[in-house]
């Protein structure tokens, strides 16, 4: 029926039939190239070329990576990736504003480190001979441990939520367990909210020792001038304690009830977790970073005369910062001969974001750097003295599964919310069983390890 008409049409009216049949072949040619334009356009804008040279560019998942000399050093430093790495080069993209007796100019600018972007083969620096590093670029080209983990200790200023503002605390963590299980230390350097002196922080120190089953508590406190934490840390100055990093954490302790002593943490090479944060509603943050996933901590601690050495004891140290009214959180950290895995989960009050909603994580390190990482996590501590651990992800089967015999239990005024029910923080110690394969590796361990969870009190 449609054939007998068009040819109708064309017997009656030739002329317009093949203008119109024409103008139909038209538009489909001119269709068919600007998708062919479009797609050549599309690949043009992925070409690492395109980014600065190289034949790989690596992005965050919500764009820039916020830790990129974490990456570049330790990531593709590690003895699995950096024989595969010719060059490697961080650059960020930002945009400008011109201002002009017309008005603001926007400009697009990329910043970058020269000699790195040569080695990438950046056509736009490889022209300009004049573009030489800087006294700071040697960070990123040449990067020391010291300083990687100087930055990722680093502590923040307070965000502008008076609403929150109380709540604000950022401390440095440490654990330690001497290899017979008969000492075990969980000190904290914590400097909370601002003091009723302008630009001062209160500030504490806190020690649980335990030692053949027994626990004792010890604690200073004092106040901190804000700018010089923010300056210097994580060497910190509390009431006569002290925290230096000079390539390994130096820990100088003078608590009550008269409890003195010196600590030394030296990191294991490649075991750091970079910074990670969560932000909620109404400027709500929480921040996490692990700079020592394994390490030996030595020092002798005098508790009333008395002498308790560390001597290659297993030590740990994470940091943490945010707003903590209302915060609970799972956590837990096992290390067996070259593995060392953590894992953990927020809970954030109810009004900045859905506690549902917030995922947990896990990660392994391997002697030469990551083995992998999931956020397919959960953690089960519902039955008393237990927690359970199933982790799955691309490559990654493991499931964690630690008996306690060791707890101690901690009521937290600071982070009950108004009206809520009181919370107890409990700090688990015991044996972890571990089972699974990552990355094609078998993992079949137990060892002891560390968890921490909330529960009523």
């Amino acid at each position: 029926m449609m054939l007998r008409v068009a040819w109708r049409s064309l017997m009656t009216r030739p002329v317009r039939t093949a203008v119109l049949a024409a103008g139909f072949g038209f538009g489909v040619a001119v269709m068919a190239e600007l998708l062919g334009v479009g797609h050549v356009i599309l690949e043009q804008a992925r070409s690492p070329e395109l980014n600065g040279g190289g034949d790989l560019v690596v992005f965050g998942p919500f764009g820039a990576v916020p830790s990129a000399r974490f990456i570049t050093a330790s990531v593709l430093g590690t003895p699995d990736v950096a024989p595969r790495v010719t060059a490697a080069s961080p650059s960020k993209q930002a945009k400008l504003f011109l201002m002009t007796p017309r008005g603001a100019v926007p400009v697009s600018a990329k910043g970058g480190v020269p000699s790195l972007e040569r080695s990438v083969g950046d056509p736009e620096v490889s022209r300009v001979a004049s573009w030489v590093d800087g006294p700071g670029d040697a960070r990123w080209s040449r990067p020391s441990p010291q300083d990687i983990l100087r930055t990722m200790d680093r502590f923040h200023p307070s965000p502008d939520v008076p609403a929150r503002a109380s709540s604000w605390a950022e401390w440095l963590y440490f654990n330690a367990r001497t290899r017979d299980g008969r000492a075990r230390l969980y000190l904290t350097f914590l400097v909370g909210p601002r003091a009723a002196e302008p630009g001062r922080r209160l500030a504490g120190v806190r020690l649980q020792l335990e030692r053949n089953g027994r626990s004792s508590t010890y604690s200073a406190q004092g106040d901190v001038d804000e700018a010089s934490v923010l300056e210097h840390a994580p060497d910190l100055d509390i009431a006569g304690n002290r925290v230096r990093l000079d390539g390994a954490y130096r820990l100088t302790l003078a608590l009550n009830p008269k409890l003195t002593g010196e600590l030394i943490l030296e990191p294991a090479a490649g075991r750091s977790l970079p910074p990670a944060v969560i932000r909620g509603a109404g400027g709500w943050v929480s921040g996490y970073v692990v700079p020592v996933l394994s390490g030996v901590m030595r020092g002798t601690l005098n508790v009333g005369g008395e002498s308790v050495t560390f001597d290659d004891a297993a030590g740990y140290h994470d940091h943490n910062w945010g707003f903590w009214q209302g915060v609970s959180w799972q956590w837990g950290q096992v290390a067996h001969d070259d593995l060392s895995i953590v894992y953990g989960r927020v809970f954030p009050p109810a009004d900045v974001a859905d506690p549902s909603r917030v995922q947990g994580f896990l990660a392994v390190l391997g002697a030469n750097g990551p083995l992998g990482f999931s956020t397919e996590v959960t953690i089960d501590d519902g039955q008393a003295g237990r927690v359970d651990v199933q982790a799955s992800d691309h490559g990654l089967r493991l499931r964690l599964t630690m008996t306690a015999d060791e707890v101690v239990r901690t009521q937290m005024g600071l982070m009950r919310a108004p009206g809520s029910q009181p919370m107890d923080f409990l700090q688990l110690g015991g044996q972890y069983i571990v089972n699974g394969a990552v990355n094609g590796r078998s993992i079949d361990f137990r060892a002891r390890g560390s968890a921490e969870t909330f529960k009523p009190h």
